[in-house]
């Protein structure tokens, strides 16, 4: 019997608890292991503690800010290369410019389908 693969790990910042449920049940569901953060300064610790294959970060975020998060992790080596999506409920398209400035690879307006976020995922990682 051959040993199953690693389940890839992604870092989910948001300060929703709903939000973090939700995502967390439907990634976990589609094979993914699941790291959770209520802030900006807990997801950077997190991403530290252990090393994340991808992130999904709200923006509006108490103790850091999304897109600051995004910077801080762009920055690190060892999470410089992980694809990053990035969750608002803004709609206006200066945010999903400062994202991209950012360096989140993509950005989707809540309310969000989770269906959506888990094919963005999984193509990003090469799921798909």
């Amino acid at each position: 019997m051959s040993e199953q693969p690693p389940r890839p790990v992604v870092l989910v910042a948001d300060d929703d608890e709903d939000i973090l449920t939700l995502v967390g049940v439907r990634l976990e569901r589609a094979g993914y292991d699941v790291v959770t953060a209520r802030d900006g300064e807990q997801a950077l610790a997190a991403a530290s503690a252990r090393i994340p294959d991808a992130a999904i970060i709200d923006v509006m975020m108490p103790r850091m800010m999304g897109h600051e998060l995004v910077r801080r992790l762009r920055e690190r080596p060892e999470t410089a290369a992980i694809p990053i999506v990035i969750l608002t409920a803004a709609a206006h398209d200066a945010v999903a410019e400062a994202s991209a400035q950012a360096g989140a690879d993509v950005h989707l307006r809540k309310p969000f389908s989770p269906r959506e976020l888990v094919a963005r995922l999984d193509a990003l990682l090469g799921r798909a």
